[in-house]
C-alpha cells in the first residue's frame, strides 16, 4: 500500500451489497483492526440505504478514535456501475441508487478523504495483491453468485473503463438464443452459468415441488450420479469455460481466480473446468485457475486498497463544498 503510514492508522471500509454491508477498519498493511455487519433492507429505498450507508460509516469512524486509531480515509464499494472519478453511484439495481453521489456524502458526515469503487473490481484488486493472485502479475478475477462479474488486474491496478464498466464478462454472448439475461439479451454468460442461472435450469428441468435447489444443492446431485442434475451442471461448466477462454483471449493473465458461492462447489467446479478450458485453448496459454482465497471480505478489503491508493488525490477533494442533501436523491 501507498503512502507514509503511522501504527495508529486505519482505513474505514464498506462493502455495501442488496442485503447486507460487511464493515472493517483496515491497516495500511491489509490487517483487520475491526469488523462488523449491518443489513442493508434495500426494499427501504435509496434514500434509506444511503442514511444507513453514512451513519455506519461515522460510526466506524468514532469507533477508530474511541480505540486510539487514527482514521485516515474512507473507501465504499458498491455493486452496479460507478462513476469512479466523480465518485457517483451511476446505477445499482440491488441497493436502488441511481446518480448518487455518495463519496462527497460520504466525505461530509464522516471528514474524512472517501473514494467510491465497485465491490467486484475491488475484491479482484484484494485477491491480486493480498489474496489468491498475490504476486501474479495478471490477473483475472470473475465473481460467479447471483451475475457474474470480473476484474482484470496488472501490476496491482484494475482497469475501471472509459465508462466504469469494464469486466462485465458476464454480458459475454455465449448461447445465442439461450435464456434471457437480465440485461435483455438471451444468451448472456450469466444467463447460463451464474449460481440463480443453475439452480434455475434445474428447476426448469425436473418440474418438481418442494423447496427449490440451490446451485451447490445441484453440484452435489451431479456428483451423487442424477443425470438431470449432472446436465445442468455440465451445461453451466461448458458455458464458464467459454466465457473464460474469451477472457484469456483478451486479456491473457497468468492467473485466473474464481470467487462467489458457485466458487465455493470447489473441486466439482474446478476439475471439470480446467479440462474444459484447456480443450478452448488453441495459442493461447493456459492460466492458472484457482479459488478466492479471501472469502466475502474480499470487497471490504479492496475498499481500503482503493482509499489507501487514492489518499493523495482524496486530500485535495476533501475540502470540496457543495455535498447534496440526502431528499435531493433521485430513487428508483
Amino acid at each position: 500500500m501507498t503512502g507514509a503510514a503511522t501504527p495508529t492508522d486505519v482505513v474505514v471500509a464498506l462493502d455495501v451489497g442488496g442485503t447486507g454491508m460487511k464493515c472493517a477498519l483496515v491497516r495500511p498493511d491489509g490487517t483487520v483492526a475491526h469488523t462488523e455487519r449491518h443489513p442493508t433492507d434495500a426494499g427501504r429505498g435509496a434514500s434509506a440505504v444511503v442514511e444507513t450507508v453514512l451513519t455506519v460509516a461515522e460510526g466506524l469512524t468514532e469507533r477508530a478514535r474511541r480505540a486510539g486509531l487514527t482514521p485516515v480515509a474512507c473507501g465504499v464499494v458498491i455493486p452496479g456501475v460507478v462513476d469512479e472519478a466523480a465518485g457517483v453511484a451511476v446505477w445499482s439495481a440491488n441497493v436502488g441508487f441511481r446518480d448518487v453521489p455518495l463519496r462527497e456524502l460520504v466525505r461530509a458526515r464522516t471528514g474524512l478523504p472517501t473514494v467510491l469503487g465497485h465491490d467486484v473490481r475491488a475484491g479482484g484488486l484484494a485477491e491480486a495483491r493480498l489474496g489468491a493472485g498475490r504476486g501474479a502479475g495478471h490477473v483475472l478475477f470473475v465473481a460467479i453468485g447471483t451475475g457474474i462479474a470480473a476484474t482484470h488486474v496488472v501490476d496491482g491496478v484494475a482497469a475501471t473503463g472509459a465508462h466504469g464498466a469494464a469486466g462485465e464478462i458476464g454480458h459475454i454472448l455465449v448461447r445465442p438464443g439461450g435464456p434471457r439475461c437480465g440485461c435483455g439479451r438471451p444468451g448472456c454468460l450469466e444467463a447460463v452459468a451464474s449460481a440463480s442461472a443453475v439452480a434455475r435450469r434445474y428447476a426448469e428441468l425436473t418440474d418438481a415441488g418442494g423447496p427449490p435447489v440451490t446451485a451447490a444443492g445441484v453440484a452435489e446431485r451431479a456428483a451423487a450420479g442424477e443425470p438431470l442434475a449432472g446436465r445442468v451442471w455440465q451445461e453451466a461448466v461448458e458455458a464458464l469455460a467459454d466465457g473464460l477462454a474469451t477472457g484469456q483471449a483478451l486479456f491473457d493473465v497468468t492467473t485466473v481466480v474464481l470467487g462467489g458461492g458457485l466458487a465455493q462447489a470447489g473441486p466439482r467446479l474446478f476439475d471439470p473446468l480446467r479440462v474444459a478450458l484447456k480443450e478452448r485453448l488453441t495459442f493461447h496459454r493456459e492460466p492458472r485457475l484457482v479459488p478466492a482465497a479471501l472469502g466475502d471480505e474480499a470487497g471490504c478489503l479492496g475498499a481500503a486498497l482503493l482509499a489507501l491508493d487514492a489518499r493523495p488525490a482524496l486530500d485535495d477533494l476533501s475540502t470540496l463544498d457543495g455535498v447534496p442533501a440526502l431528499n435531493d436523491l433521485e430513487t428508483q
